[in-house]
């Protein structure tokens, strides 16, 4: 008599949590101003006013965006909020940074806004490997906004899984 393989994770409760799941695939983009500036250093209002209003926003439709200045100046913070106000009509998201701070706001809104009610009272395994890149940043929030409802949380893979929290009894 041959013993039967039982496959013991796929029986279990274990809920496994991917962030790739949740990537969106809108385009992220960076949007550098010195090119608005004069001689890439100084913003002159009304110069800076007429460029952006000449500019072209639908190429941003749909899209994340990151505002930054990789030149040396001093830019007024109105200059970020006066770009905001033509970009909220196509974008997305729009953040003042790198691509990397850009991705890590993505994540948050999206983990803000998770429904945790399937996952009460659950042992959840949060998946590390992925395709896409997804920040450090999202699985600390994923599991600040697990742990409240989890029963218990692990990292990795069903087969080689790091417990990170159990909940006691």
């Amino acid at each position: 008599m041959v013993d039967e393989i039982i496959n013991r994770v796929a029986n279990s409760k274990l809920i496994t949590f991917d962030l790739e799941d949740y990537y969106p695939s809108n385009p992220r983009t960076i949007i550098d101003i010195k090119v608005w500036l004069f001689h890439e250093l100084i913003l002159k209002e009304v110069d800076f006013r007429a460029s952006l209003k000449n500019h072209d926003w639908t190429q941003y439709q749909n899209h994340f965006v990151a505002l930054t200045c990789t030149a040396d100046a001093i830019i007024p913070s109105w200059a970020y909020l006066l770009i905001t106000t033509y970009l909220t009509q196509f974008s997305k998201k729009i953040v003042v940074g790198t691509l990397n701070d850009l991705e890590n706001a993505v994540f948050f809104d999206i983990i803000n806004n998770l429904d945790t009610s399937s996952f009460i009272d659950k042992p959840i395994i949060i998946k590390g490997c992925s395709n896409k890149p997804i920040p450090e940043t999202a699985y600390v929030h994923l599991v600040e906004k697990l742990k409240p409802v989890a029963s218990s949380i692990m990292f990795g893979e069903a087969c080689s899984s790091v417990p990170l929290y159990k909940k006691s009894n």
